[in-house]
C-alpha cells in the first residue's frame, strides 16, 4: 500500500519513497520512456522567434495571454492603492483619444501582480547574493487587439526608492523592468503553478486514487490512465531538483528553501476556483480579451473532458444519494483535501462529494489539470525560456531604485551568469515535452471499461478532441508564433513529464 509523508510544512503530503528503485514496476517509467527522457532531440523553431523579439513590448504582453505562464493577469478596473501611476505616466502609451479612466472603465486595462514574491528570501549561487523582486505591471490593450505593458513598479511598496518604469523611459531602464517581470513569472511559474499546482496536487490524487479506489470501482477505471507515471516523474524531481545540492539551489534565484517558502505561500492562497477554468477565467475577468487562444483552446477542452466525465458518471450513479451513499468515493475525496490540500477549508476545495453535478465539476477538475493544464505550463518551457533575457533564472544584482541608471553593462551584470544560465536550459529542456512513451489526452489503450456504453463515451471523447485539435491546426497555420502547448495531440493523459 503507498503511503503518504510529510516533504515539507505546508505543502502536499507526497509518496513515502526517496527514490525510483523503491516504486513499484507498474507506476516506473518504461524502458522507451526513461530512453527518450535522457536521449532527446528537435526542431525548436518558436526558440529564434523569442530571440529577434524579446524586446517587443507586443511580445512582452502577448505572453501573458499564449506564454508558458497564461494565467497571471487580471482585468483592472482601479489602481491598487499601492500602485500610484497616474493618467499623466500613461497619457502617451493610451493616446491623444483615451485617458486612463476611460480605459478603465471599458476594461481595457489588466494587472499582473506578484505579491506572493514579498519576503521570499533569496538564494546565494557561485557564492554571490542573488535578488528577488515582487513587481507588479500594468498592461493596456490597444484598438488593435495587442496587449502592452504601460507601467512597472518593481516593489510593493511605492516611494522614491521604487519608481514607475514606462516606456519612455531610457532603452536600458525599461528593458531591465520588464526583464524583472519576466524573472517574477519564472519564479512564480516554476514553483507555484507549475510544480505545486500541477505535480504536487496531481501526485496527491494519484496516491489517493491508489489507497482508497478499488480497482472494480468505476472512477478508478476513469482516473487510472491520467496517474500513469506521475508518481515517477516527481520522485525523479524531489530527487534532482528538490533537494540540498540539487539544481533549484544551484540555479534559481530562490534556491531550496525560497522555493518551499514561496510554494507554501502558494498553497495557503489556492482556490478551487482557480484550479477550474471556466472559473478561473470569470474570475480574472478575461472573458473577452482577444487572441486568448490560451483559454480558447482550454476552455473546448474542458468542455469535451465535462461531457465525457458526465456520461460516465450519470451511466454509474443514478442519483444524489448513490454518491453520497458511495464510501469509497467519500474516503478518496476526504483523503484528497486532508492530504493534498491539508484541510484547508478557506480553498472551497470539497471534502465530500455531495451530488452529481459536484462530483462531474471536481473529476473534471483534476483531469483537466493533470492534462491540459500540466501541458499549458510545460510544454512550452524550452521554447519560450530557453532564450534566457526572455526567462531568467536569477538576478545578481537588487532592482533599480532610480531611473538613469541601466545601461547594456549593467543589464549583463544584472542576469544570470553563463554556468547559471546554461543549467536552467538543460532543465527546461529535460521537462518539456518528449514523444516517447507518451499517451495523447483521451488515449486509453488498456480497456478498463467492458460496457458498451462508457466504451461509446470514449470514442465520442475522442471525436471531439480530434475535432478540436484540427481547429487548433488550422488556426495556426495563419499565427506568426503558433499556440499549439493546448493542441490534444500535445497533451498527455497525465503529469508524467
Amino acid at each position: 500500500m503507498s503511503r503518504w509523508k510529510e516533504y515539507a510544512p505546508g505543502l502536499p503530503r507526497c509518496l513515502a519513497v526517496d527514490n525510483i528503485i523503491e516504486l513499484d514496476c507498474n507506476t516506473m517509467y518504461s524502458f522507451t520512456k526513461s530512453t527518450n527522457f535522457l536521449l532527446r532531440g528537435g526542431n525548436r523553431l518558436p526558440l529564434e522567434y523569442v530571440r529577434a523579439h524579446w524586446r517587443e513590448d507586443t511580445f512582452f504582453g502577448y505572453q501573458f495571454l499564449n506564454g508558458v505562464h497564461p494565467m497571471v493577469i487580471q482585468r483592472c478596473t482601479e489602481l491598487p492603492c499601492n500602485f500610484p501611476v497616474t493618467p499623466a505616466m500613461v497619457a502617451s502609451s493610451l493616446g491623444e483619444s483615451s485617458s486612463l479612466q476611460d480605459e478603465l472603465e471599458k476594461g481595457n486595462i489588466f494587472l499582473a501582480d506578484y505579491k506572493i514574491l514579498e519576503g521570499i528570501p533569496a538564494n546565494t549561487i557561485n557564492g554571490y547574493q542573488q535578488y528577488i523582486a515582487a513587481p507588479l505591471c500594468l498592461l493596456h490593450l490597444q484598438p488593435s487587439g495587442e496587449l502592452v505593458p504601460i507601467a512597472i513598479q518593481l516593489s510593493q511598496c511605492p516611494g522614491p526608492d521604487s519608481p514607475i518604469f514606462l516606456p519612455s523611459d531610457s532603452e536600458w531602464d525599461w528593458i531591465l523592468a520588464k526583464t524583472w517581470v519576466r524573472y517574477a513569472e519564472f519564479l512564480v511559474h516554476e514553483s507555484v503553478s507549475h510544480l505545486l499546482l500541477t505535480h504536487l496536487i496531481d501526485e496527491a490524487f494519484t496516491l489517493a486514487t491508489l489507497r482508497q479506489l478499488p480497482m472494480c470501482h468505476p472512477l478508478f477505471k476513469l482516473l487510472l490512465p491520467h496517474t500513469r507515471y506521475t508518481l515517477h516523474i516527481n520522485v525523479v524531481g524531489r530527487t534532482l531538483l528538490l533537494r540540498r545540492g540539487g539544481n533549484i539551489e544551484k540555479g534559481m534565484g530562490s534556491g531550496l528553501e525560497g522555493t518551499k517558502v514561496l510554494m507554501a505561500k502558494g498553497m495557503s492562497c489556492l482556490t478551487y476556483a482557480s484550479l477550474c477554468l471556466p472559473d478561473d477565467i470569470q474570475e480574472r475577468g478575461v472573458d473577452c480579451i482577444p487572441n486568448y487562444y490560451y483559454r480558447d483552446d482550454g476552455l473546448k477542452i474542458w468542455s469535451a473532458i465535462e461531457s465525457f466525465v458526465s456520461g460516465i458518471v450519470r451511466h454509474y450513479y443514478r442519483s444524489d444519494a448513490h454518491v453520497l451513499a458511495d464510501c469509497e468515493l467519500q474516503a478518496w475525496a476526504d483523503e484528497i483535501f486532508h492530504e493534498g490540500f491539508l484541510g484547508n477549508e478557506a480553498s472551497g476545495l470539497p471534502s465530500s462529494l455531495q451530488s452529481i453535478p459536484e462530483l462531474i465539476k471536481y473529476l473534471t477538475m483534476w483531469i483537466y489539470c493533470c492534462s491540459a493544464r500540466h501541458a499549458a505550463l510545460n510544454n512550452g518551457q524550452y521554447d519560450l525560456g530557453a532564450w534566457m533575457p526572455n526567462f531568467p533564472s536569477s538576478m545578481r544584482n537588487p532592482p533599480p531604485q532610480a531611473k538613469g541608471t541601466s545601461s547594456l553593462e549593467s543589464y549583463l551584470d544584472t542576469i544570470p551568469e553563463v554556468n547559471t544560465t546554461s543549467l536552467a536550459i538543460f532543465v527546461l529542456w529535460n521537462i518539456c515535452c518528449e514523444p516517447g512513451d507518451s499517451r495523447s489526452l483521451g488515449t486509453y489503450p488498456d480497456e478498463h471499461f467492458t460496457e458498451e456504453e462508457p466504451k461509446q463515451l470514449i470514442k465520442a471523447f475522442q471525436g471531439r478532441l480530434a475535432q478540436i485539435s484540427q481547429g487548433i491546426q488550422e488556426r495556426n497555420k495563419s499565427l506568426p508564433i503558433p499556440y499549439r502547448y493546448l493542441d490534444p495531440c500535445q497533451i498527455e493523459n497525465s503529469t508524467s513529464i
